[in-house]
């Protein structure tokens, strides 16, 4: 926070305070002068409803004077003045730390149990199932869908098919570190032209019909850029995470204009590392839970694999 947005935050604060106690000060003195004996505020109501002008409650007063002691006493204690933090250090974020080391302390015991098991045991312990897909609901949900199907740009985890490879390690290596996958822009390289007759030869290889003129100038631009990643066989390398191109499962989409979207633009897909989120162990349940998963399912319309 800024020296002058923090000035700026506490004297609003104090001369709300100070705004307050005046109020009702100014409110509690009795007026000089004769007054009716059954002043009203003027207001009417109904024809004939008015309100009698009396003076506040003392009960009411002292309440109200009581928040405000409250309101000080706060304000000493706790964060509320700009930048001042309060003689007690207090912070929502500390806080948040403590609760989830609380959280993780007692739930240790019940991960623990599964820590020394190979992911392909765990896999068909439905106990450490059940943990990870709890664990999968909670944290990877929300990229890859509550079924692990994925959806375009997501990918589907119960397909088979896979960009960083579909063991028990890799996945446990892509839950936990994180994947980073670029597939640069060849839109500048290839002109347009050069994207159509490349996109034709991409479908060519999972096997759809393309024109054939397009296809042959294709692979000469294929062989050219696209097999230092892809293979000369287009079945793609999971150790650089390039997809196979053969199988017929697409990430962002089979028709020609995702395609040559892909090749002109490039991809760039981020799967963020997390084990700094929620452990090894937790990680570990989640890899097992994907791991069994493997090959159950299809692609969700419009959804690729490739992993």
């Amino acid at each position: 926070m800024s020296t002058g947005w923090s000035i700026y935050i506490t004297v609003l604060t104090v001369l709300n305070i100070l705004g307050c106690l005046w109020l009702l000060w100014w409110t509690s003195q009795k007026r000089t002068g004769a007054k009716p004996a059954n002043e009203t505020t003027g207001h009417t109501w109904d024809g004939d409803l008015t309100e009698y002008n009396k003076p506040l409650p003392k009960w009411w007063l002292n309440l109200f004077y009581l928040t405000i002691v409250f309101s000080v006493v706060y304000l000493v204690l706790y964060p509320g003045l700009g930048a001042f933090a309060g003689t007690r250090k207090w912070t929502s974020a500390d806080q948040l730390r403590a609760d989830i080391e609380e959280h993780n302390a007692r739930l240790a015991p019940v991960f623990a149990r599964f820590a020394s098991l190979p992911i392909d045991q765990l896999a068909q312990d439905p106990e450490a199932l059940a943990l990870g897909r709890s664990v999968f609901a909670n944290n990877c949900a929300t990229c890859h869908g509550s079924d692990a199907r994925g959806a375009r740009g997501y990918p589907n985890l119960t397909d088979g098919d896979w960009l960083w490879g579909g063991d028990a390690d890799a996945i446990v290596a892509t839950i936990t570190k994180g994947r980073s996958a670029v597939m640069p822009a060849l839109g500048g390289a290839l002109g347009a032209d050069g994207v159509a007759a490349t996109a034709a030869f991409v479908q060519s290889l999972a096997g759809v019909a393309a024109d054939p003129g397009l296809v042959r100038a294709g692979e000469i631009h294929f062989k050219t850029l696209c097999v230092a990643c892809h293979g000369p066989d287009g079945k793609g390398n999971p150790l650089l995470g390039a997809p196979n191109l053969t199988d017929g499962t697409w990430l962002y989409g089979e028709d020609f204009a995702s395609i040559s979207a892909s090749i002109a633009n490039g991809r760039n897909g981020q799967m963020p590392a997390q084990e700094p989120i929620i452990g090894i162990d937790r990680a570990r349940l989640a890899a097992a839970w994907v791991y069994s998963l493997r090959g159950t399912g299809q692609a969700a319309d419009g959804a690729g694999g490739g992993r």
